[in-house]
This record gives C-alpha cells, sequence and structure tokens, in this order.
C-alpha cells in the first residue's frame, strides 16, 4: 500500500467537487461496513438471496430485446474476441494483473469503468499484456447485491465484464432503485450469447455467496477502504495498490502497468 494519502468520499455528506487536484479518488467503505458486508453475504448463502434473486423467468433463453441498452453495442466491441473466465479478463499468459475492487452503484468507479478503462483495455488487455480480476463488492445497498450477483453469474457464461461495463454505461443514483431486477434482465438481455434464465437462476444459488464472501475477504486482506481500489504487478507476484488521485486518473494506473511490464 503507497504512504501517500488520497482523498476519499466518506459517508454521509454531499459528493464533493469531481475536478481538478481535490476530485475524490474513491467510494468510501469502512472496515466496519466490510465486515458487515462479510455477515450479509453468509446470510446470503444460507437463504437470503431468495429476497434478492430475479424473479420469473421460464427454462428457456430470453429474447433480446426490441431495443438493447444503451451502450451495448459500445461493449460488444470493446469487449469481443478478447477471453474471459470468470471474473477474469484477458489473456491467462499476460504477464501483468491488475485486480480491481468496485461496486457497480458506486459514482466514481462508473467515471473509472467508462472513461478510463476501455483505454487500459485496448492499449493493454487486448494486447495480451495484462490480464484485469474484478472483485465487486456490495457496501452500497441491496441494489448493490443484486448487481454483484448478477455479474458473478454472468462470469459463469463468460461475459461478467460485459455485463458491468453495461451497468455501469446506465448507472443511476446510489440506492435510487435503477439496479432492479429489470434492469438486470435487460442489461443480460443485451449481451450476445447471454441465456438470461440462466443468469436469473444462477444468481440465487449458493456458490454467489461463496464468491462474495471471498472478495470480501480479499478485500480485507488487502485493506481495501474503499471503491475503486486497483492492485497491479507482475502475474503470480505482488501486487501494489495504485493510489489514483481522481476516478479518471489514468496516468498513475499505466505508469503502473508499464513499470510491472517492465
Amino acid at each position: 500500500m503507497s504512504s501517500r494519502k488520497q482523498p476519499k468520499r466518506r459517508r454521509p455528506g454531499p459528493p464533493p467537487s469531481r475536478g481538478g487536484a481535490q476530485a475524490v479518488a474513491r467510494r468510501e467503505a469502512s472496515p466496519r461496513v466490510l465486515a458487515g458486508a462479510a455477515v450479509i453475504v453468509g446470510l446470503i448463502a444460507v437463504g437470503l438471496m431468495a429476497a434478492l434473486k430475479l424473479t420469473g423467468g421460464s427454462s428457456d433463453p430470453s429474447p433480446p430485446p426490441a431495443t438493447a441498452l444503451p451502450g451495448a453495442s459500445d461493449v460488444q466491441r470493446l469487449l469481443k474476441g478478447i477471453p474471459q473466465t470468470g471474473n477474469v479478463l484477458g489473456s491467462p499468459a499476460a504477464p501483468v494483473t491488475m485486480v480491481e475492487y468496485i461496486d457497480l452503484q458506486c459514482p466514481y468507479c462508473q467515471q473509472f469503468e467508462t472513461q478510463i478503462m476501455p483505454n487500459v483495455i485496448r492499449r493493454y488487455v487486448r494486447t495480451g499484456r495484462l490480464k484485469v480480476e474484478a472483485r465487486v463488492l456490495a457496501f452500497i445497498g441491496p441494489d448493490s447485491q443484486r448487481g454483484q450477483a448478477a455479474a458473478i453469474a454472468a462470469g459463469a457464461q463468460g461475459r461478467e465484464f460485459n455485463l458491468m461495463q453495461l451497468l455501469y454505461a446506465n448507472q443511476a443514483g446510489e440506492n435510487s432503485g435503477w439496479l432492479s431486477d429489470d434492469m438486470v434482465r435487460a442489461a443480460a438481455s443485451s449481451i450476445p450469447g447471454v441465456d438470461v434464465s440462466k443468469l436469473v437462476s444462477d444468481s440465487g444459488g449458493s456458490s454467489i455467496g461463496a464468491s462474495a464472501q471471498r472478495y470480501v475477504a480479499q478485500a480485507t486482506a488487502d485493506k481495501v477502504s474503499g471503491t475503486p481500489t486497483l492492485l497491479v504487478g507482475p502475474t503470480g507476484g505482488t501486487l501494489q495498490t495504485v493510489a489514483l488521485q481522481s476516478p479518471t486518473d489514468e496516468t498513475s494506473l499505466t505508469d503502473a502497468i508499464d513499470a510491472a511490464l517492465g
């Protein structure tokens, strides 16, 4: 972890300015919140997920919507042809790894994922030099848990990053109800090749809770206190936290990747 202090957004309080040197780098989550998340996902694993499980659906794949969600074609072009396995995007042989801790409701993650991540994917992931491991957290609210479950379920079909990018492209206010069952279905239906009914069914499975618990444990070990948190380093080696100066600080991230590439 870098010793340089980062500006952070803490709850409660109004969001600070996003411009200039004072731009906030992360959505803050205290260790107590992360510990609470561990309890929540533990309950989910033994049955609470049924309350958040997406409703309805037959055993057949849902047809694509008449009109895909905004940004669907851009996401498809961005990720088409790049290997995805579970929560990992990129070649398994990539020499550098980036771990990202994110919450699908986090506004600062949205800035990073829509403004910086596409450039990183084109420059480093598509060229086989970087692989990205997403660890989706859910500390903002129940909608975050719904999105987390859907993302992990999409990973079982090799489409987690498609779903995440599309949800970020359509993100609305925190805990405003935007990340609903209908939104998850619409996003999944907008991604070619996704079996929406299977994603819905898988989102209520015990493996989702197990993955969520694992992410909380990993976040605690990595001393994660907010999102987005990024760690970069040689694949198989020690990863270092990237001290972003703002959600759109591309230079700090690319410098860390280039240093790891040697």
